[in-house]
Order: structure tokens, then sequence, then C-alpha cells
């Protein structure tokens, strides 16, 4: 099987309820199109390195994939570029995923120091 990590990047002022139900509808679009969800992954909202299409904020989230069909990432890239509420999209094929959370979902001790 192929692997592929699909990062995406949704606008500032979207809210939760939302966000959810967009990763949702790609998570069940992922599978409706015969591909394996490894994980999916909400790494929040970040401060974006400049400005795109008016936006100095996003929410990011990050899809692991396996497939055998390369369709679907082409019918997931369509439904990216589709949406008016993804400003950024990114897929990259990857030798292997594991289930364990990426280095986005682990906060580092400086992260927890500058919160406080």
């Amino acid at each position: 099987m192929t692997c592929y990590e699909s990062t995406f990047i949704i606008k500032q002022d979207v809210s939760t309820q939302v966000i959810s139900e967009i990763i949702d509808n790609f998570a069940s679009l992922v599978e409706k199109l015969g591909g394996i969800l490894v994980k999916k992954e909400y790494w929040g909202l970040r401060t974006l390195a400049y400005t795109i299409k008016k936006n100095r904020k996003g929410h990011y989230v990050m899809l692991a994939i396996e497939s055998d069909k390369s369709d679907i990432i082409k019918n997931l890239e369509r439904m990216y570029n589709i949406d008016e509420k993804i400003i950024r999209h990114l897929t990259v094929k990857v030798d292997s995923l594991d289930g364990e959370p990426s280095i986005m979902m682990h906060t580092t001790k400086r992260d927890t120091e500058i919160a406080e």
C-alpha cells in the first residue's frame, strides 16, 4: 500500500463545530473511496508564516492515509480546492505511517512555559 500525509489549513474564522464537520467529511470521503485513514490530527490554530487570502492564522489538520488507488488523492485534492474554507493544502507520499501522534501533537516544555 502507498502511504500519504495530507495536511490542510482551514480559515481562522471558522467555528470548532464546522472544523470537526470538515475533518469528518474528508475522513469519510477517504474511506468511501476505498482508502484507509490511519490517523487524523487537529494541530490547532497557528500563525501563518505569511498572509494567505487575507488570513494571518489558520487551523491545521493532518490526515494519514493508506491506499492502493491514486484516484483517492486526486479526488481529495479536488475537494480541497472546491471548499472555500480551505486556504492551503499539501499531500505528500511517505515511506511508512505509524499510529503514534506526530511531533506536532507533542507540547514541548517551552510551549507550556509560554502558556503560563
